[in-house]
């Protein structure tokens, strides 16, 4: 059985993704965006997934519920960062570790 294209450009979306998380840690701003480009692509492939397999949508609804909570926690929490050490540089936070 093969996957059709979306599932392998979705596949390719997830892994860009941590990709660019790997890769730009310095920032946390650019880390909170490559996890809402992560947690994006998985809603979407839940979507195609219950779609595919006529499931209801209520998952994705409520997956897409906890990302907007994720993703307001994540920049109260940039916010917090820059107001008490002025920029969003990971490695200058060094009490953070």
């Amino acid at each position: 059985m093969m996957m059709p294209l979306y599932m392998y450009s979705l596949i390719a979306l997830f892994i860009s993704g941590i990709f660019v998380y790997v890769l730009k840690y310095k920032h946390f701003l650019l880390m909170l965006i490559s996890l809402e480009f992560l947690v994006a692509s998985l809603y979407v492939f839940l979507f195609f997934y219950c779609k595919q397999l006529n499931f209801e949508y209520f998952i994705s609804l409520f997956y897409l519920t906890l990302s907007v909570c994720e993703s307001s926690l994540g920049l109260s929490l940039l916010v917090m960062l820059i107001r008490t050490y002025g920029s969003d540089m990971i490695m200058s936070y060094d009490n953070l570790w």
